[in-house]
């Protein structure tokens, strides 16, 4: 859809961050992953002589650099936006990815809170499509955002022609 006055369509970043929460849920998450490797880590350091105390040491700098960066990064990239003809995310912190889902072509669209993700009042929503590179999933929104936003793309997934395929 190029036409001479508007020039080639271009892509934009999709219009909703995912909550604020998130990144909070993110840190305690991986600060607990690196507190189990530091701990791990710290026991051969003391049962064997081939791990020495420096490396603990340096691991657990990474930890806290990872803990500290990661989250808020993961933040600021990860989007995703609803219309009435697609579902639109960007995920990744190192490689981005955008996704585009048709209408047309949502087969489900699943809802799910985990238990540490029920602590900060936050779910995911997984859209299923008839695609080969597989479900599109937005973590880290607001409960009630998440369950609005299953409602309106059941809704608008149901009112398209066609059959998902």
């Amino acid at each position: 859809m190029t036409d001479a006055t508007t020039g080639p369509p271009t892509l934009r970043d999709p219009a909703h961050r995912v909550s604020p929460r998130a990144r909070v849920m993110w840190q305690l998450g991986a600060g607990v992953e690196g507190l189990v490797l530091v701990v791990i880590a710290g026991a051969l350091a003391l049962t064997m002589d081939a791990v020495r105390w420096w490396m603990v040491l340096a691991l657990a700098v990474v930890v806290v650099t990872y803990v500290a960066v990661v989250p808020q990064w993961r933040y600021l990239v990860h989007r995703w936006e609803a219309t009435d003809t697609a579902v639109y995310t960007q995920t990744g912190w190192w490689a981005r990815e955008r996704r585009i889902a048709p209408m047309s072509r949502i087969q489900t669209v699943d809802y799910a809170e985990g238990a540490i993700s029920r602590l900060f009042g936050l779910a995911s929503v997984t859209v299923t499509t008839a695609s080969a590179a597989g479900a599109i999933s937005i973590d880290g929104l607001d409960r009630q955002v998440a369950r609005q936003l299953v409602d309106d793309l059941t809704r608008q997934a149901d009112a398209v022609e066609g059959d998902a395929t």
